[in-house]
């Protein structure tokens, strides 16, 4: 359809809300803003749906929610009553809109028969997926946009195993939804109703205590922790997010009295102190980092809205804050786990950890020294969480830990995605440990360095706009699949992992991969080191991820900006 006949419909349907007409009308004269809603349909992709706040077919609205939400029923109903019964598990963030669409997304289920489940206050993404596993819902669905600016806003869809949903029902669900072109025919009911909204299934304050439960029986270092804990200064931010109480919930049972930064402590989706609230980049944790010098604290913690992500910030060996990257997080945690597993004899004989392969290969080295297996999945925690879900169906694999190079881990199983909630408590584990042993987490960093050599990782994000941005950036890659480069700068390239075509090229033999269908570039070089050329599925960013080994930090440095210069006039 054209999409000014779109946006005449629209206008025109007596079933629109008032806000959605003035909002519409505002733009009656702005051509670009009419093509930009009305001149695609918010994509549904592996990890649901993600966009601007706003009315449209290609905007984040209630109307969008509730066809997406009528094409997860209709997959549901298709499972059958017993499906219908267990019920879907709702979550949302802090973000603008975000207990709205919760609300709507509720309303479609229960008007089409199927239970629901919802967190009475906005709750973080593992929170989610720990009650979709303990109610065994069928799925879950959390409102969120995670990091991304105040604009935007999103829609995860969750299998019953607590992971997102699989590409393989992922992909029903979205032939369901491509049959509603009608965004105002689906059926729902009114939740805010009082009468309503006795339909839905609160999930208690003893539900969430049974999470910090679980979360707690995951630590490693007791001792240290009763000694260093109380004394521990420690700074924390939520960035307005959903992370407050259950971080600081999960900090004080371990005695912690975690130092909050107030500006930044309440529910807010305008995100009024941070330009992105995205605790990857040191910025957003000025505040926190200022707090920290001010009490004399030795770490800073944030976390993102929906409390997936965790951001950590370090005192060096000067007394500075650096913010330490995803990759240097993942591997202190991973270094920690497994060290103090070994030194307690509990280390599993078919142990494993799981990460991305953008993520460092100093991961591999760490695994490689306690002869721990190291598995690689693709961009994606629902990866790793499927990777769990046949370890433990199979008892073929003691799963420790997964993570994911963009500020995010697992420890456990009662979650299948990101858990801010569990680093957390690690991470101040962690910390205690070191100060028990008399050493900074900034030496213990180092020592990892000097004995498994250093790695320095980066990746670059290169933003596209307008209307057809996803085509623009795929296009990208697309040329870049035709070259056959057999080096990068000095770096020999061993081979090329294509993840579209599920194959690996590597001279003139040819291997298949693991997974296939993934629009992705990867460049195997020289001693581990790593190109990635990875299209962003839920937003129009082209991300490159560098991974360069050598024997010091300053030879590293070098390498990189040699190898980022070269992959840069490639890609032109």
């Amino acid at each position: 359809m054209d999409y000014k006949m779109a946006y005449d419909n629209w206008v025109a349907n007596p079933l629109l809300c008032a806000e959605g007409l003035n909002e519409l009308k505002s733009v009656a004269n702005d051509e670009k803003q009419i093509e930009y809603r009305f001149g695609a349909e918010l994509a549904f992709g592996t990890a649901g749906m993600r966009g601007i706040i706003g009315y449209g077919t290609n905007m984040m609205n209630i109307y969008t929610v509730r066809r997406a939400t009528k094409g997860l029923a209709d997959y549901i109903i298709g499972l059958g009553s017993k499906a219908m019964s267990r019920g879907v598990a709702i979550s949302y963030d802090t973000r603008k809109y975000s207990h709205t669409f919760a609300l709507a997304a509720a309303g479609v289920l229960i008007a089409n028969d199927i239970k629901v489940y919802m967190y009475a206050q906005p709750r973080p993404v593992p929170m989610l997926s720990y009650a979709v596993r303990k109610t065994k819902a069928i799925a879950g669905i959390m409102i969120t946009a995670s990091h991304n600016p105040k604009e935007y806003n999103g829609y995860k869809v969750y299998g019953e195993d607590g992971a997102q949903m699989s590409p393989e029902a992922t992909a029903v669900v979205v032939e369901n939804i491509k049959k509603i072109t009608d965004y105002f025919s689906v059926r729902t009911v009114d939740v805010t109703n009082a009468s309503r909204m006795s339909s839905i299934v609160l999930l208690s304050t003893r539900f969430e205590r049974k999470y910090y439960k679980v979360v707690r029986k995951l630590g490693l270092s007791k001792k240290a922790v009763k000694e260093k804990g109380k004394g521990l200064k420690l700074v924390y931010t939520s960035l307005h997010g959903t992370g407050l109480i259950p971080v600081t919930t999960v900090l004080k049972k371990m005695g912690i009295e975690a130092t909050v930064v107030e500006e930044q402590k309440q529910y807010d989706g305008e995100f009024p102190t941070v330009a992105v609230p995205n605790p990857e980049n040191k910025e957003a944790l000025t505040m926190a980092i200022s707090l920290a010098n001010k009490i004399g604290a030795n770490v800073v913690f944030g976390t993102d809205p929906d409390c997936d992500r965790l951001g950590v910030a370090i005192r060096d060996d000067s007394g500075e804050f650096v913010g330490l990257t995803g990759n240097q997080v993942g591997a202190l945690l991973l270094e920690y786990i497994l060290m103090r597993l070994v030194q307690d004899k509990k280390l599993p004989e078919n142990a494993v950890a799981i990460k991305s392969f953008v993520s460092t290969n100093l991961a591999q080295a760490i695994c490689a020294s306690y002869g721990v297996e190291l598995v690689e999945t693709p961009v994606g925690f629902k990866f790793i969480g499927e990777k769990i879900k046949i370890y433990e169906k199979d008892n073929s694999k003691t799963f420790l830990f997964g993570f994911e190079e963009s500020c995010g881990y697992l420890r456990g199983t009662h979650a299948r995605d990101k858990d801010a909630v569990v680093a957390s408590m690690l991470f101040a584990e962690l910390v205690c440990w070191c100060e028990y042993k008399g050493k900074s987490v900034y030496s213990m960093l180092n020592n990892i360095y000097e004995r498994l050599g250093y790695v320095y990782d980066n990746t670059i994000s290169i933003s596209y706009s307008g209307l057809r941005a996803m085509d623009d950036m795929n296009a990208v890659v697309a040329k870049m699949r035709e070259q056959k480069p057999t080096a990068i700068n000095k770096y020999n390239i061993v081979a090329i992992r294509d993840y579209l075509s599920g194959k690996r090229y590597a001279g003139e033999s040819e291997t298949k991969l693991e997974y296939s269908g993934i629009n992705c570039l990867y460049y195997e070089l020289e001693n581990g080191s790593f190109v990635c050329l990875r299209p962003s599925g839920t937003e129009p960013k082209l991300k490159i991820y560098y991974s360069v080994s050598a024997k010091n930090k300053e030879t590293c440095l070098k390498n990189y900006q040699e190898l980022q210069e070269s992959f840069a006039n490639m890609l032109k």
